[in-house]
């Protein structure tokens, strides 16, 4: 038997293991960069095998812990891809200055530095006050730090640059306080923001929503778990309601695509017409 079929059998007994012991399922993640993370982990544990992974994970919380912090993508920045947010602020909020409630769900926040970045946006388009906005994700750890609402001072130039690219109409400092070289974004930026643990692979629909976020997690699942999320954003969007996706993830070719229409501008906003 081949070295790389002995590996993808490894990797599918570790999350076989993983499923059955704690309930997190990532048998249906794109395998390609599910190996790498997976050996990156192994390093970082010290360990020599897939095997030696899968020992230490079902016998040790800590180490699953590690595991899942490890293994979810937590990449993101205050207003990342300026111009997504410029589209939103042109595209999306005229749509929604029509609705009397605005419920928005972030699917796989991370952090929470973009659920802050359009709560700021919607504060200055006069929206935020009939906002709801849900920020899910899989890791508690990384909802912990999302509900903190600190960053690191050093990181503001950079957002600060985001920010006025994406249409920013103040100056950013005027969102955050600094101390202890972080900054400490203002309370009342968190007061329409739940954040709620949520898993895209096994849970369902908890509510309707007119604007659905989710940029940058698709490319992590292969295709069958893709279509399960279509069908779980399909369910939890209201007619007419949006749906934006990251630059590399399309509605084109799953079965959900003559229910919607793109936007124009380029970015991948997505209008259910049935």
């Amino acid at each position: 038997m081949l070295r790389e079929q002995l590996e993808d059998i490894e990797i599918q007994l570790l999350l076989e293991g993983i499923h059955r012991y704690y309930g997190f399922d990532f048998r249906n993640y794109a395998l390609a960069s599910l190996k790498r993370r997976i050996w990156k982990i192994i390093r970082a544990e010290s360990l020599t095998s897939i095997s030696g992974l899968q020992e230490k994970v079902l016998h040790d919380p800590e180490c699953m812990e590690r595991f899942l912090c490890s293994l979810s993508v937590n990449v993101t920045t205050m207003f990342r891809d300026p111009n997504f947010f410029l589209m939103f602020r042109k595209k999306v909020v005229p749509i929604l200055r029509t609705y009397p409630f605005i419920r928005v769900w972030h699917a796989g926040c991370s952090s929470g530095e973009e659920v802050y970045s359009l709560a700021i946006l919607l504060q200055e388009e006069g929206l935020y006050h009939r906002c709801r906005l849900y920020a899910t994700d899989i890791n508690e750890m990384v909802l912990k730090k999302a509900k903190a609402g600190i960053y690191p001072l050093d990181a503001m130039q950079y957002y600060t640059q985001n920010y006025l690219q994406a249409g920013g109409k103040k100056a950013f400092s005027e969102y955050y306080t600094s101390a202890y070289e972080h900054a400490i974004f203002s309370s009342y930026l968190k007061e329409n923001i739940i954040f709620s643990q949520h898993n895209l692979v096994i849970d369902n629909s908890f509510n309707e929503f007119n604007i659905i976020l989710c940029r940058n997690v698709l490319i992590y699942f292969n295709r069958f778990l893709q279509q399960r999320v279509f069908n779980l954003f399909h369910e939890s969007l209201v007619q007419f309601g949006i749906l934006g996706l990251g630059r590399q993830e399309t509605m084109k070719f799953t079965p959900h695509e003559q229910d919607y229409e793109q936007l124009e501008g380029g970015e991948k906003f997505y209008r259910r017409i049935r």
